[in-house]
């Protein structure tokens, strides 16, 4: 094991065909498998609209980490970039609530990869099976980077293929095969109207989708460790725009439309039931099959992206030397091990807690998401406004700028104010807000007691 340093950094030795199967993929585990089912019953079939708004949201971040990335391209992850701009505390404050948020990721798709697999009739304990899962993960991303990301290039190729194949097979059921688009339209709107719940509904449902889209920003963190990170990070920005689209807002849409969605089981994967409901022989089983290698790639990447912010944390002295610690094969040993560590406590937590303190944990990291958004967003209107004021090339561009850099903004805002308006988000709020509060104190302290000129 040596030192992090100028001569000793973390590998690029990902292709580009790693980079573009973490970006397609990134984001495809429980919280779209799984998780969404809890955003139907929460939202009704027009919560698929609440996909697409928090899609466009996530696609304009994007677009700014690609914009801030092509400047500084393989310097390190977005919380690298918003630190050059708006200094070392927003790097502090962002890489600890993206490690908070990351860590509860990883927790829950150990959880749903470990119920899964038990009721698969995998032998053992639910929590034995959950600790074998990170213990199994955590030691392919000890290999290498390079290990790392052709075990999620195939996982992920699994999951874009299954989603495609899904939607295929669910617009052929509605336009071909099955009662028709009337009947897929009558079951959409039969049980209450496109929202049933009411606006309150959707607005509940935006925590749990937001928590789902998370991991977006991984493919700016992986195009990092390749061999040419400005291309690859142009591509991965480009891509997620699609990718939303067809695997989030495609695949809820055709779920409400074959299942009604009051029969939607929260905690259970509507997709299964969805092929049930169509009457494909062994659709259900080969769909679990796919989910639960869908969470075995998202957790597989949660402890990739953890372990590099606390590399980051300690490379830049904001948090202890040692965790810029790598081995020979330059890989983030120590963060390594806190993230498996870390991830095996929050899903015993999950086994173990009381389910509802549980969810208000993990509801309380899609909020967070919010504010580093937020954070992400002002950084890159004020590095914009200082490269065109020393006209400097920008190779890839933030559209519209800077009203629609304004209105993500806006928008992210108005929604912690309307979650903040509604009595059962109050207290995920504050749990947020806390924690925020929290990752400032801590910075503070830092602060005064660093000696003077340090």
């Amino acid at each position: 094991m040596t030192v992090a340093g100028p001569a000793d950094e973390l590998g690029h030795t990902l292709q580009p065909r790693h980079v573009t199967m973490i970006a397609l993929g990134g984001v495809i585990g429980a919280g779209l498998f799984v998780g969404s089912s809890s955003a139907i019953s929460l939202g009704g079939p027009g919560v698929f609209l609440v996909y697409g708004v928090c899609g466009l949201l996530v696609v304009l971040v994007m677009r700014m980490i690609g914009e801030m990335a092509m400047i500084h391209p393989g310097s390190g992850s977005f919380a690298e970039y918003v630190a050059n701009v708006l200094g070392p505390w927003a790097g502090f404050v962002i890489r600890w609530l993206y490690w908070y948020c990351q860590v509860f990721a990883v927790g829950a798709e150990t959880v749903a990869g470990a119920k899964l697999l038990h009721v698969a009739g995998f032998p053992g304990p639910v929590w034995a099976v959950g600790l074998g899962l990170v213990a199994i993960m955590s030691g392919i991303n000890l290999l290498s980077v390079r290990a790392y990301g052709e075990v999620e290039f195939w996982f992920a190729m699994l999951k874009v293929s299954a989603i495609g194949v899904f939607i295929a097979v669910g617009l052929a059921f509605i336009a071909v095969f099955g009662s028709g688009p009337h009947h897929a339209l009558s079951i959409m709107i039969g049980h209450g109207g496109l929202l049933p719940t009411g606006l309150l509904g959707w607005l509940a449902a935006l925590p749990v989708v937001l928590f789902s889209m998370m991991g977006s920003e991984m493919a700016t963190i992986a195009a990092s460790e390749s061999a040419d990170p400005a291309a690859n990070i142009a591509k991965a920005v480009r891509s997620v725009a699609l990718r939303i689209v067809v695997f989030y807002v495609c695949s809820v849409f055709l779920i409400t439309a074959i299942v009604p969605w009051n029969t939607v089981v929260a905690g259970l994967s509507p997709f299964k039931a969805a092929l049930d409901a169509i009457g494909i022989p062994g659709g259900g089983q080969v769909m679990t099959a796919i989910v639960i290698t869908a969470v075995l790639s998202c957790l597989n990447s949660g402890i990739y992206i953890s372990s590099r912010m606390l590399y980051e944390l300690g490379r830049s002295g904001e948090g202890p030397h040692f965790l810029q610690y790598t081995a020979d094969n330059k890989t983030p040993v120590v963060g390594v091990l806190i993230c498996c560590v870390a991830g095996s406590v929050a899903a015993l937590g999950q086994l173990f807690m009381l389910q509802d303190v549980f969810t208000l944990l993990t509801g309380s990291a899609g909020a967070i998401c919010l504010f580093i958004y937020i954070l992400i967003a002002i950084a890159q209107i004020r590095q914009r406004r200082q490269l065109e004021a020393a006209a400097q090339e920008i190779p890839l561009k933030m559209w519209l700028f800077p009203w629609l850099s304004y209105a993500a903004i806006l928008a992210m805002v108005i929604a912690l104010i309307l979650l903040a308006l509604m009595p059962e988000q109050r207290t995920t709020l504050a749990i947020s807000a806390l924690t925020v509060m929290m990752v400032f104190g801590v910075r503070w302290l830092q602060q005064t007691r660093r000696p003077q000129g340090v």
